[in-house]
């Protein structure tokens, strides 16, 4: 199966990754960026492994989460399972208001 980035999910990491270059360092912001690309390879060899989010917007029924590797559990990235391939929807801090945010375009907020 192979995994593929949305937009959205591009410009949720690169916020990320440049906030810990300027608030941490960049080997952190490097290794942040590293921890989030293992964790999505990961669907594509088992792209069931997250659960249902159990979103009760209709755009967000069928996404998926997983926690990004350690260190960096507070992250969460969203994916669907779409055919043949694992569809990566945004990364997000998880204490955020997730449904509202979820749905928000990324840097809004």
């Amino acid at each position: 199966m192979s995994v593929r980035k949305s937009d959205d999910f591009a410009a949720d990491v690169e916020r990320q990754f440049e906030w810990y270059a300027i608030n941490a360092s960049w080997e952190v912001a490097v290794h942040c960026l590293d921890a989030v690309e293992a964790t999505c390879q990961l669907f594509g060899q088992h792209p069931q492994l997250g659960p249902p989010g159990g979103f009760t917007h209709p755009r967000l029924r069928e996404w998926r989460f997983f926690v990004v590797f350690r260190p960096f559990t507070k992250h969460v990235l969203f994916y669907e399972v779409t055919g043949d391939d694992a569809v990566m929807r945004r990364a997000m801090h998880g204490h955020r208001d997730l449904p509202r945010r979820l749905i928000e375009p990324p840097g809004s907020g």
